[in-house]
């Protein structure tokens, strides 16, 4: 089924069965970051980040929410 099909079918569903795919699209996106993000942190992607905010607080640059 190509995607454009599937979007015409999606448009043509019920409003409690929309509903649900939404929610399921949701927590579909959300693993998918969730997953995404797991690999950055184990590549190393994120270690600047992170080193440049230890630095921040370190050096009294933070503040308390």
């Amino acid at each position: 089924m190509q995607i454009y099909e599937i979007i015409e079918n999606i448009k043509k569903l019920p409003e409690d069965e929309l509903k649900i795919l939404l929610e399921w699209i949701e927590n579909f996106e959300q693993d998918f970051w969730d997953k995404e993000f797991e690999r950055d942190v184990k590549m190393g992607k994120l270690d600047k980040l992170a080193e440049q905010a230890i630095e921040d607080f370190r050096a009294g640059k933070c503040r308390k929410l």
